[in-house]
């Protein structure tokens, strides 16, 4: 038996028309994994879809907000119309945002709207699934993958994202506590973090001598994160062979661990 065979499961991946969610998603359809991804843009949404023609599995795109509820629950039961099942949730973790100001220079009104959106678009994403994933093992078909994936994480100090950090060790609560509430249901729930991944953020590092000379030999493997880190980790977590890895943090920084 192949355990990392994902023909059949279907994954939703919340902002998954680009960065980290699109090599997820091509990773999983790669492995004849069917996609649904969720995103804002439809034009990305369908650029995304065009990216990943030919692989195994079959990708189709949704409109959706994730910080609405309403229209997490249509998204739902969109795909669950078009695939019948849902195996897996992606949920990425809202926005940064706040630019490079500091936090005692910011206001009450920014911390809540962005610390609320981050954390919201995890919560209803994960609800929703966690509804029917459950649902279904009451039925007696008990398996289900909620992954958080945090991709705009504050990697390095002058990015100025407290908020972004703070968001992030909720969501890794959350999943530890839900580890625990959903595991008598077969459902699993991990976080994928990153660690130093090759972005737009991090673009000008290596143009930086003192960054090269104090930082690099730090990173394990000394290299980058690529979007295809994240896409390996997140095949062997909708694979079988992770049916009692739960409750764990991967943190990729060129090379992955857990703990």
């Amino acid at each position: 038996m192949n355990l990392f065979d994902l023909t059949g499961r279907v994954a939703v991946i919340t902002g998954g028309n680009g960065g980290i969610g699109l090599g997820i998603a091509q990773a999983l359809a790669a492995q004849g994994c069917n996609v649904s991804i969720w995103g804002r843009n439809a034009d990305k949404n369908k650029a995304a879809a065009a990216s990943m023609a030919g692989l195994a599995g079959k990708v189709e795109t949704r409109v959706c907000d994730v910080t609405d509820p309403a229209s997490v629950n249509s998204a739902m039961k969109a795909t669950l119309d078009a695939f019948g099942r849902v195996d897996g949730c992606f949920a990425n973790a809202g926005i940064g945002g706040g630019g490079r100001r500091s936090f005692i220079e910011r206001t009450e009104e920014e911390w809540r709207t962005m610390f609320a959106t981050n954390l919201d678009g995890v919560f209803h994403a994960f609800q929703a699934a966690a509804k029917h994933m459950t649902e279904r093992a009451n039925a007696g078909d008990p398996f289900g993958r909620l992954v958080a994936t945090s991709i705009l994480a504050s990697i390095f100090g002058t990015a100025r994202n407290e908020h972004y950090a703070a968001t992030k060790a909720a969501i890794n609560a959350l999943v530890r506590a839900l580890g625990v509430e959903l595991a008598r249901h077969g459902v699993t729930a991990n976080a994928i973090l990153p660690g130093w991944i090759k972005s737009d953020m991090t673009a000008g590092l290596m143009a930086n001598d003192k960054f090269v000379a104090n930082v690099m030999p730090r990173i394990p493997m000394r290299r980058f994160g690529e979007a295809s880190d994240f896409g390996g980790i997140a095949v062997y977590l909708m694979s079988k062979a992770s049916s009692y890895h739960t409750a764990d943090t991967f943190v990729i920084d060129g090379g992955y661990t857990a703990f």
